[in-house]
């Protein structure tokens, strides 16, 4: 846009609008430039949407655990009935949130979640006696296999390792053993998990 010396009024002859008056904005020019604005982020726009952000937690280490997810019937040895489990994932997929009870007066719960900064599977679980067990590991072959240890009140330390496996038919098998330090596995809780 120039401004006349001797009138003080524009001359947009170069964009073929009409002139303003001094001080003042040619609608043309405010129409022009909403115009060139809008292109503008339309452009941005769609290229933004050509390179939408990955999905958190979609890889599929992340969904390495998902055969647990569920509705379930928990049985020990022999068949016992030991209690209900739900596994739902939460927060985006990114977590396995689970909520164990056996209808006796014992409950407790668990968050699951694969830490990708550390490559490694990470699960934190208490319960209504007061544990806090801590948790991590990895798929082994076709299991989920976690590990981690509790210091009693008495200063006793129990390592744990869990295992889940996935079986052909849909039910899953959760092996608990535990041991002193160097000493050797034992079974505490050997259960199937069969959907509800």
């Amino acid at each position: 846009m120039k401004i006349d010396s001797m009138s003080g009024r524009s001359s947009d002859a170069g964009i073929g609008l009409r002139p303003a008056m001094p001080g003042q904005v040619s609608t043309r020019r405010v129409r022009w430039i909403a115009v060139v604005v809008g292109a503008a982020a339309l452009s941005m726009g769609a290229a933004a949407l050509g390179q939408a952000a990955p999905v958190p937690c979609s890889a599929p280490e992340h969904r390495a655990f998902d055969f647990w997810a569920g509705e379930w019937n928990v049985h020990g040895p022999g068949g016992k009935f030991a209690g209900t489990n739900r596994v739902q994932r939460e927060y985006g997929g990114c977590v396995l949130h689970e909520r164990y009870d056996t209808g006796r007066g014992y409950s407790g719960e668990s968050l699951n979640i694969y830490d990708e900064g550390r490559k490694v599977w990470h699960q934190s679980w208490v319960d209504s006696s007061g544990l806090l067990l801590l948790l991590e590991g990895g798929l082994r072959n076709d299991s989920m296999v976690l590990e981690g240890q509790t210091t009693g009140a008495d200063g006793k330390v129990a390592r744990h390792r869990i295992t889940w496996t996935p079986n052909a038919d849909g039910s899953v098998r959760q092996l608990w053993e535990t041991a002193a330090p160097g000493e050797p596995w034992a079974v505490a809780f050997d259960g199937r998990y069969t959907r509800r």
